[in-house]
């Protein structure tokens, strides 16, 4: 998944594709251990989409906070 999609992505779709992304990685690595799947590289993949997903949620969340101290900042003064 490129960055361009991840950010065109709402937080709720976000969530969900990140939650998706987490089963999929797990059952990879336990078909892994089990026997060697076809294409190992799979997993590095996913789990870079993984990453890049949640570096998007984490900016998004510090955006939320940074704009909610200004707003109560704005508001005392």
């Amino acid at each position: 998944m490129k960055n361009e999609e991840i950010k065109g992505m709402s937080n709720k779709e976000l969530v969900e594709a990140y939650r998706e992304e987490r089963k999929r990685y797990q059952k990879m690595k336990f078909q892994n251990a089990v026997s060697q799947i076809e294409q190992p590289h799979k997993l590095g993949i996913t789990r870079k989409a993984i990453a890049r997903m949640l570096t998007e949620l984490n900016d998004r969340r510090r955006q939320s906070e940074l704009a909610a101290f200004i707003k109560k900042n704005n508001e005392e003064n």
